[in-house]
């Protein structure tokens, strides 16, 4: 039988082995999908193990997503443009092929929920990983504008001028930020530790659609603010989450799962409310 696991440290805590055990039922691969939490200096013996095993794929997520990207035979475009790596496989000819279906997986949550990304306005918060991964499919979709905010600044301006090529980017201070915006987007983790980026409740008005890629059993503490001051569309990043699987899944078995029911049994399973 075909095996795939996720590679990341912490890992227990993952929820790819559920989504991508449905994926396989409702598709009718025959595969198994484990975790694989090496320590942090073993990740590269551990995936060349893997592979010298017969492991067909794997998933990577922290801390080893740029590492995983120095680590490959082949990198996908979006990778490349990601300096990340999520998503392995192993091609027929042998080759490591990387890939990053973390941005594909964004873009599909948010018109699942019906936003409208060409022609608005975007503010993406943070300028990490999960920002860069983000960036060029979200620039795909051809919005008016898309605003980068970041508690350093120059974080902020050097990923705005990386990916300046692919549509209208611009970084701002979050003190410099006006207008009105279609859709903000927190690709921080401050929602992790309960905080708050710190925007303005101003920008914040009725017809905006926020995401938080975090998620947990209940509201984040971004989304919670953001519906104190008037937004009625929100959305956490489960969805990206089973989104992102679904295409990773793509990848290796070349069959699209759907991720509608996916996504309701995980919610269930996660006792979501």
């Amino acid at each position: 039988m075909d095996r795939y696991l996720v590679f990341g440290h912490p890992v227990r805590h993952s929820k790819s082995p559920f989504i991508h055990t449905l994926f396989a039922r409702q598709t009718q691969q025959e595969l198994e999908y484990g975790l694989a939490e090496p320590a942090v200096d073993e990740f590269a013996q551990a995936l060349r193990t893997f592979f010298d095993q017969g492991g067909k794929g794997c998933n990577v997520t922290v801390p080893f997503k740029e590492q995983a990207f120095t680590l490959v035979d082949r990198l996908s475009p979006r990778a490349k443009r990601a300096g990340a790596v999520n998503t392995i496989k192993l091609t027929d000819d042998g080759v490591l092929l990387g890939d990053n279906t973390d941005g594909a997986g964004l873009v599909a949550d948010l018109k699942s929920h019906g936003v409208t990304l060409a022609d608005n306005r975007i503010l993406l918060l943070g300028a990490g990983g999960a920002a860069r991964g983000a960036l060029a499919p979200l620039l795909a979709e051809l919005p008016s504008e898309l605003v980068i905010a970041n508690r350093t600044h120059t974080k902020a301006q050097k990923l705005a001028a990386e990916f300046h090529d692919l549509g209208p980017v611009t970084a701002q201070t979050y003190e410099q930020l006006a207008g009105s915006f279609d859709l903000v987007i927190n690709s921080t983790s401050a929602s992790l530790q309960g905080e708050l980026p710190p925007l303005a409740p101003a920008l914040i008005h009725t017809d905006i659609a926020i995401y938080d890629m975090m998620y947990g059993a209940s509201d984040t503490a971004f989304i919670s603010w953001a519906k104190q001051h008037g937004a009625r569309q929100t959305m956490d990043g489960l969805g990206m989450l089973v989104e992102q699987a679904a295409e990773a899944f793509t990848v290796w078995r070349g069959i699209r799962p759907g991720t509608k029911q996916v996504l309701r049994e995980l919610k269930r399973n996660l006792g979501v409310i």
